[in-house]
């Protein structure tokens, strides 16, 4: 047991000293925490150790991404092997072609891949793809549904109530895009396909494509519903746009990825996370008619894509090895392991009268203090009360040896065992039981 926040552990002296050289002390948003974040020192399996020796359960595997835990043995074998033959080279490697062919060889939709180094990198390349392949420049994309950095795909990632209206406005995410970035993105609903059609159709003849995550966590780790992604694809197709499926945290939903689990086939898919065993990663596959779109062999390609680090040896060695461990039964076991925690913190909830959810998919799951993911995005915005009660008790569990992220959202690692798995919601009942009854009441 810890005692987080406390200002003479080292994690925040560390925080102090980062202050100094990097803005607020941080590189990476998504993992900034108030007063300070916790600092690692190692990991190991499925656990994590931070600078002041405390040792956690890791449920967040680096969002999503260590999907073997940490430091497995064979991974790392097969990275260090590729390091005592080089680091990086102006040349390719064999290993990217192996990786390229194991992901075609699962999923039908893939012909053709182009790796990269960050999700956000792969989405800007199948919006960049998009355009070039169809001749048009403007997007759609949900509400609130996030697709990375790119200043078109954060459209609308956060709009709060009081700029909502009937339908979802396009309002540019980072302060000094240009109002133009709006202009060019279309903004639909989440699984409400009919209005979502409807605002699509009057841009119908602009669009390039329409991406679409099938699993948000910002709409709470819902999955798209099966009549959502047929219109969807249905509707792209009968006009010429491109539907781009953002698989970067959801191809962990089995071996086929999904696109397979919720019976979509796409024209580009973006990739990441768990296909680079542990190191930076990204990818976009698609079909070879919309991927000769950054071929050069006939001279200056359509779409120019260059980047030191594009499936770099150590990531290609690194992410062959995970995916092979990753069979059918490896899928089968860790997707079992899914169910028994969703179900068993649905009881916890249910245990300490607490009229909550889980949700998610395969290994991911995401819990929810009242019933608002039903509602999908707006109604998550609208919940001060769930956050407020949330961020004690997601303080609770670091302090009682668990790591999820700070909004419920986690996921299972292959190295856990029913045991480990089974410790998240007995800690996350006794924190309920701990919990000051008032958090709970409406804000």
């Amino acid at each position: 047991m810890s005692n987080y926040p406390d200002p003479r552990s080292k994690s925040a002296r560390l925080h102090e000293r980062a202050k100094a050289v990097l803005p607020g002390g941080n590189t990476r948003s998504s993992i900034f925490l108030s007063p300070y974040p916790i600092y690692a020192q190692s990991g190991q399996g499925c656990r994590v150790t931070d600078v002041d020796g405390v040792e956690r359960i890791d449920f967040l595997n680096n969002y999503t991404t260590l999907i073997h835990g940490h430091a497995h043995p064979a991974i790392e074998e097969a990275v260090l092997r590729q390091l005592r033959r080089g680091a990086s080279f102006a040349h390719p490697t064999e290993s990217e072609i192996e990786l390229a062919e194991l992901l075609c060889s699962r999923v039908r939709s893939f012909e053709q891949v182009r790796f990269t180094n960050s999700g956000t990198e792969a989405v800007m390349q199948a919006i960049k793809a998009a355009r070039a392949f169809t001749g048009r420049t403007k997007i759609a994309k949900c509400e609130g549904c996030y697709h990375g950095t790119y200043d078109w795909s954060e459209v609308s990632l956060d709009t709060a109530p009081d700029n909502w209206g009937e339908e979802p406005a396009s309002q540019v995410h980072a302060r000094g895009a240009p109002p133009s970035v709006a202009e060019e993105v279309v903004v639909i609903p989440y699984n409400d396909i009919e209005r979502a059609e409807s605002i699509l159709d009057r841009h119908a003849g602009e669009l390039a494509a329409v991406i679409v995550d099938p699993l948000p966590q910002r709409a709470g780790l819902i999955a798209a519903s099966d009549a959502f992604l047929t219109r969807l694809r249905s509707f792209t197709k009968g006009r010429n746009i491109l539907l781009i499926l953002d698989e970067v945290i959801a191809f962990r939903l089995g071996f086929h990825g999904a696109q397979s689990a919720l019976g979509v086939e796409p024209d580009l898919t973006t990739l990441g996370k768990i296909i680079g065993g542990g190191l930076p990663v990204g990818a976009l596959a698609g079909t070879r008619r919309i991927m000769d779109m950054f071929d050069p062999s006939s001279g200056r390609a359509p779409v120019p894509h260059a980047g030191t680090f594009n499936a770099n040896p150590l990531t290609m060695a690194g992410g062959l090895t995970a995916m092979r461990m990753l069979t059918q039964e490896a899928f089968e076991r860790l997707n079992t392991l899914g169910e028994r925690v969703r179900r068993e913190l649905r009881r916890a909830l249910n245990t300490a009268g607490i009229n909550g959810m889980v949700t998610g998919m395969g290994s991911l799951f995401m819990i929810h203090l009242d019933e608002s993911p039903q509602g999908g995005y707006r109604a998550i915005q609208i919940s001060r009360a769930r956050d407020k009660a949330f961020g004690w008790l997601f303080q609770y569990l670091l302090n009682h040896g668990i790591i999820i992220n700070a909004q419920g959202m986690g996921s299972l690692s292959t190295v856990m065992t029913e045991s480990d798995v089974d410790r998240l919601p007995e800690t996350l009942l006794a924190g309920l039981r701990a919990m000051p009854k008032e958090l709970l009441s409406p804000a």
